[in-house]
């Protein structure tokens, strides 16, 4: 390949790549090899990012059936030729294990694939192979650092620093992507972990609101809040990608029951028509985030010049009262949704509940070193019917939704809000609404910074229009130099 075409896999745009194949200027097996050899060269050797922990057997044969579409003159769909990396908790029916990070599910290779994954191939999209993952999205040890997983092991940062605790469980997408190991990525995130990742990797990446896509086929951690997205090198492609993944599922009353807006295509709005609220108290305002809030306060500047009009501060009512409140839901729904996941998979590597994947670590305690303390917690719980868990699902929604993120877009007559990094998770996870992250350079010491942007539930149409306006001021995305 020509420097050039390397050049557009490693940084180029989706429909960049996708036209280098149609105009023949590129092939689709020559784009599998060159991420296949990045892959080999710095995930599993060199800086070993461990960022995939397998590749697709059928990646090459995929290849060849995209090449021979487009050399046959067939109809493409927008992702032809694409190569996508799938978070190791999203069911493929093509030999690759989904393990969720868990030892104990290692040897799991599911029957049937993931409603996202029949749609991506159905795009065009080639199935790379999987990302590695914080074990069972982060909800084994409330020590546990992101980025480990007894089944994949650590996964480390290209920028050069460490996915610490509470950094999300999407980091193996975020760091293959931000490495060049893939164009884009698919995760998941349940309260930070795609919009964090991102943060910490110089990415863009996109939640979009609880419902939009079908989880279907991907192993749950909290059903009423668990939502899968891109992590990718542009809004563009991160609004192309949910254009494809989104929509109504039978397999996921969710996708039914959600008043959908589905993306198809971006209207990007003048910046001077756009309204950001910045939440303070407890949110922007924390100690934690000290060392980065003069970049933040540089980029609401640049949004102000820009002429878009900033409240600030845009508080809601509820902000102490969501940030002290401890919920069960959590734990509840983690021990349901997985027994209903192992179920309905036959019990894959002889697990039937969360009981038998705690009996099989206490047996094999060298994989779970951090302990197992939240998986212990959930089987504590007394299932979803537990009076305490729906007091505590409405309490989570009232303060995070209806005094939460409607109430502060409401006193600002704001189109979004704006928070530094992934500061306002608690909120958008329990009000299972949209979140844009949108990366904004380095901080002093060289890490990765970004803002998030988020709106109310169901209006991922309006966040991406602004977020496509917002980022053509403020984005600053930094390749690490590997």
């Amino acid at each position: 390949m020509a420097d050039s075409a390397d050049d557009i896999l490693a940084t180029g745009s989706l429909p960049a790549i996708r036209q280098a194949f149609i105009g023949k200027t590129l092939s689709v097996k020559e784009a599998v090899e060159f991420y296949r050899k990045r892959v080999d060269a710095l995930s599993r050797s060199g800086p070993a990012l461990n960022a995939v922990t397998a590749l697709a057997p059928d990646l090459m044969d995929q290849a060849a059936r995209a090449d021979a579409d487009i050399a046959a003159k067939r109809a493409l769909g927008p992702l032809h030729g694409i190569p996508v990396l799938l978070k190791d908790n999203i069911s493929t029916a093509d030999g690759l294990p989904t393990t969720a990070g868990a030892a104990a599910l290692a040897q799991f290779k599911p029957t049937r694939e993931a409603t996202l994954v029949t749609r991506l191939r159905q795009a065009g999209a080639i199935i790379l192979g999987k990302a590695n993952m914080t074990e069972f999205a982060d909800y084994v040890s409330d020590v546990m650092p992101s980025g480990f997983s007894g089944a994949g092991g650590v996964v480390r940062n290209p920028h050069g620093i460490e996915y610490g605790r509470g950094q999300g469980s999407s980091v193996g997408p975020a760091a293959a992507v931000a490495a060049g190991l893939a164009p884009v990525a698919i995760g998941s995130e349940t309260q930070n972990s795609i919009q964090t990742p991102a943060s910490f990797s110089s990415l863009f990446g996109y939640k979009p609101s609880v419902g939009l896509a079908s989880r279907a086929g991907i192993v749950p951690l909290v059903t009423s809040q668990d939502s899968p997205g891109p992590l990718a090198r542009s809004v563009e492609d991160a609004a192309l990608v949910l254009s494809v993944i989104a929509g109504p599922d039978a397999r996921d009353t969710a996708s039914l029951e959600a008043a959908l807006d589905l993306p198809h295509r971006l209207r990007p709005r003048d910046i001077r028509s756009i309204c950001i609220g910045v939440p303070r108290r407890t949110i922007a305002d924390r100690a934690d985030l000290a060392v980065v809030m003069p970049l933040f306060e540089q980029a609401v500047a640049l949004l102000a010049k820009a002429g878009a009009r900033i409240v600030d501060p845009c508080d809601a009512p509820s902000a102490e009262q969501l940030q002290d409140v401890r919920s069960s839901v959590f734990r509840t729904e983690f021990k349901a949704g997985l027994n209903t996941f192992l179920a309905d998979n036959g019990h894959p590597s002889g697990m039937a509940t969360l009981a038998d994947i705690i009996r099989w670590n206490e047996a094999h305690s060298d994989r779970i070193p951090y302990g197992q303390s939240l998986l212990l917690a959930a089987e504590a719980t007394q299932g979803i019917d537990d009076p305490q868990y729906r007091a505590d699902r409405l309490r989570d929604i009232a303060l995070s939704r209806t005094a939460g993120i409607d109430a502060a877009l409401q006193f600002a007559d704001a189109d979004v809000l704006m928070v530094p990094m992934g500061s306002a998770a608690r909120w958008t996870g329990k009000a299972g609404a949209p979140v844009l992250a949108i990366p904004v350079g380095l901080d002093r010491a060289g890490v990765p910074f970004g803002v998030t942007l988020f709106t109310s539930k169901g209006q991922d149409r309006r966040l991406l229009d602004v977020g496509t306006a917002v980022a053509a001021v403020i984005a600053d995305r930094r390749i690490p130099k590997l």
